[in-house]
């Protein structure tokens, strides 16, 4: 039996987990920095690397007295090696290094990305190779067609903003506080998606990817205008995210090649519309929908720990001399498109 040690650490969240290779997660912590960042509206970085400096350890230490375990008894030790903010991921990833050096265990540098991934196959484990993945996170919003660990072949990606982005900067905007994304969805709820008239960017064009910052700008001139309440503004812009995100699925779908399934992962995965909403999709496409749990759509420990144990079963691990990496696409063959620049 594998059991991976995980650490997470590149945005916001700090968090560590301990995961069996049948899919039982032994145990798991979090430390969130809402606190730290709330008076600004947004992370600050070097605030972030900061908190992970102070909260990592003593995660790791909770984590293994919940499991009565130690470091002997896991099998690698799996840490985010980017892409993210760099002082936070560098927290991580030389943490993972130095427990794994003093422990005689390999060392698994994890894409935050696969992370997000192939966390439907931990807890979902007749999911099979290939399904189409929306990954909708703050920093990222693609469509890959994921053939197998670390074989992905993107599809399609964000020409500016990502989703959740949109998400946090629309928060700000309506001064909603922060983590945008959950406060735009309590106000949303409250609203009229349709009384806002909002563009819907791409939308039926025949070219793949994703736009959200002209959406992003409307909101804020239908804010500055006066004539909409914050609700009718919440409601409005996420039923356009929503009408977006439908519409570029729907046609990776139609022209992706056969899959086992849809699935969505990432941050904005939590967002309850946009569930069921996906879920509606693959229901017309007769194909079966699979989103993870709330808890582990968010940045979290376990889905590190469950990509190390991916990559672990299929004999790649890493040496000492892995690099954080700020950037770090999935598919790194993908043709650049417009606007993406290093987002792509």
């Amino acid at each position: 039996m594998t059991i991976i040690l995980g650490l997470e650490s590149s945005c916001d969240e700090t968090a560590v987990a301990l995961v069996r290779d049948d899919g039982h997660v032994i145990a798991h912590k979090l430390a969130t920095q809402e606190a730290h960042h709330a008076p600004y509206g947004g992370v600050v970085p070097e605030i972030a690397a900061r908190a992970h400096a102070e909260a990592l350890m003593p995660l790791v230490d909770a984590v293994f007295r919940e499991a009565d375990m130690t470091l002997a008894d896991v099998d690698a030790i799996a840490a985010t090696a980017g892409p993210g903010l760099i002082g936070g991921v560098m927290v991580g990833l030389v943490s993972g290094k130095a427990l794994a050096h003093a422990a005689g265990k390999r060392l698994i540098a994890i894409n935050h990305l696969e992370g997000h991934a192939l966390s439907p196959r931990l807890v979902d484990p007749e999911l099979e190779f290939p399904y189409l993945l929306l990954l909708v996170s703050g920093g990222h919003c693609q469509l890959l067609r994921v053939e197998g660990v670390g074989r992905y072949r993107r599809l399609a990606t964000t020409i500016d903003d990502a989703a959740g982005e949109a998400f946090d900067k629309t928060a700000k905007m309506l001064g909603l506080g922060y983590p945008g994304g959950p406060e735009v969805e309590k106000a949303a709820r409250r609203g009229d998606p349709k009384a806002v008239p909002l563009p819907r960017p791409l939308l039926g064009s025949a070219e793949p990817h994703f736009s959200f910052a002209g959406l992003k700008s409307a909101v804020l001139r239908a804010q500055e205008s006066g004539k909409y309440g914050t609700d009718d503004i919440a409601a409005s812009f996420t039923q356009a995210v929503i009408d977006c995100l439908i519409d570029r699925t729907r046609g990776a779908l139609a022209g992706g090649g056969p899959v086992s399934a849809l699935v969505v992962a990432g941050g904005v995965a939590a967002n309850i519309g946009i569930r069921g909403a996906l879920a509606d999709l693959a229901a017309r496409h007769d194909v079966p929908f699979v989103a993870p749990p709330l808890w582990l759509c968010t940045d979290n420990g376990a889905m590190i720990a469950w990509a190390g144990i991916e990559r672990f079963r299929s004999g790649l691990t890493d040496d000492m001399e892995v690099a954080a990496r700020p950037r770090w696409p999935l598919d790194p063959d993908a043709e650049k498109v417009r606007g993406a620049g290093i987002k792509a």
